[in-house]
């Protein structure tokens, strides 16, 4: 998920969208700062900006190390002996809904500058029940509460809020949430990225193995046949995963036929998840030159179709005008980017599972395909990208299907998952079976 976010969205179906509720950081204080006014959101907004230009540096700097390393899982370092509730229960699995907060820390992938906690605070593990039963107004109402408190020490709460937020399709309560995370860290807050359709769009939303191009090495004519099969495999609620991460150089001719196979898949409404689009994007900024009109645009061109995935407007637009100004030519306007999830590289490469939006009710036909898609190989990789919650009976019924497929020697991992989903598999103990990856922020 890139890292920059708009502060202010041009939202066409604002009349759908409830407004965010009036809850407080604490008792008697208000959620937001109290010169709540345009030339206080205007100073705010300049606040994430300034941090944002140092943390672009960095970060096209630092892309090739972060994602060429494994990152670690969940669960990695030592587990705290048993409660005693758990001990007379059987396990971690049989853990209570609310009463007793005795998870691990939730996250070993914390910020650098984030305090580390001996176990995850009792706020996160009973907002994810929450959320996961289906109250989650309840769950908000929670979050929001502890924001003042518990997420000045543990920004997971603040996270779990965002991603509720995108879950629910809210830009505009995640724009506010955005500006007061921005004003408590001085930092850049995440950047908006729903989740692709879910079941309202489908009787029988998508879940099976995804098709999924790697793109690696120098972007030049090679990649053509990868990109026709990428073509010939887009049909109507089926998506495609395109992996961009591993891409170290870049060719015009890469990239003039990159950018259009983008902007075809975009022109035909194919639901695509991108992993790695933030590196790329990096990478292709160093080959834009501001004035250098004897060089090609095609990684111009390139650039802003990734800036379009990755919903950033405001570095498109910035972006669209140095372009302008070099090759003296109207540049392309910005579209959202529709039907595109943005996700992490992996160093796997093994054909992923992806999950479906809601996980509830009877899933003994999911849980078959993913057994049967376990058989073909000693890696089974479940794509969460989509996923947006899995119901408490339901998690735990899937952790027993997955407990099984461990004990016959699966190495199972669970990748991109927002942080509601990762907090609840980490109060059942998935840790013990699955190595868990929630998705960045």
């Amino acid at each position: 998920m890139g890292i920059f976010s708009r502060f202010k969205r041009k939202n066409e179906d604002a009349g759908e969208i409830a407004p965010a509720p009036d809850t407080r950081l604490r008792a008697g204080e208000p959620s937001r700062l109290p010169q709540d006014s345009e030339a206080e959101r205007a100073r705010l907004r300049e606040i994430a900006r300034a941090t944002a230009a140092k943390i672009d540096a960095i970060e096209s700097a630092m892309a090739n190390d972060i994602f060429n390393t494994p990152e670690p899982a969940w669960g990695s370092g030592p587990r705290r002996p048993l409660t005693s509730f758990q001990q007379e229960q059987g396990g971690p699995g049989t853990l209570p809904m609310v009463e007793i907060p005795t998870t691990e820390l939730l996250g070993d992938d914390v910020l650098p500058d984030a305090p580390v906690e001996a176990q995850a605070a009792p706020v996160v593990e009973e907002s994810a029940i929450l959320y996961a039963n289906g109250q989650a107004a309840a769950a908000e109402h929670m979050l929001r509460d502890s924001l003042g408190e518990v997420g000045q020490l543990d920004r997971t709460v603040w996270w779990m809020l965002f991603d509720l937020y995108q879950a629910g399709n809210r830009p505009h309560d995640f724009d506010n949430l955005a500006i007061d995370y921005a004003s408590s860290f001085e930092t850049s807050p995440p950047a908006w990225n729903p989740l692709l359709p879910a079941a309202s769009a489908s009787s029988q939303p998508y879940a099976g193995v995804t098709p999924t191009e790697v793109l690696e090495g120098t972007l030049d004519t090679h990649i053509a046949p990868q990109l026709e099969r990428l073509a010939q495999l887009a049909a109507p609620g089926k998506p495609l995963r395109l992996e961009l991460g591993r891409i170290t150089q870049l060719a015009p001719d890469g990239c003039d036929l990159l950018a259009r196979a983008l902007a075809d898949l975009h022109a035909r409404g194919s639901e695509l998840v991108v992993a790695g689009a933030a590196e790329l994007a990096a990478l292709a900024r160093q080959s834009t030159i501001i004035g250098q009109r004897e060089s090609s645009p095609a990684p111009w061109l390139l650039l802003l179709a990734l800036l379009q995935l990755l919903n950033r407007e405001k570095d498109f637009e910035e972006t669209a005008m140095d372009y302008c100004v070099t090759f003296e030519v109207s540049p392309p306007s910005f579209e959202a980017p529709g039907k595109v999830a943005t996700a992490t590289s992996a160093p796997a490469s093994v054909e992923r599972f992806m999950l479906p939006p809601i996980i509830e009710g009877d899933n003994a036909k999911l849980f078959g395909a993913i057994e049967a898609y376990a058989q073909e190989g000693d890696s089974v990789l479940l794509d969460c990208s989509r996923l947006a919650r899995v119901e408490y009976s339901a998690a735990v019924a899937l952790q027993a299907r997955l407990r099984g497929l461990a004990g016959s020697g699966k190495k199972i991992e669970m990748r991109d998952m927002n942080h509601l989903v990762a907090a609840l598999f980490k109060l059942l103990g998935y840790a013990g079976v699955v190595r868990l990856f929630p998705h960045k922020y």
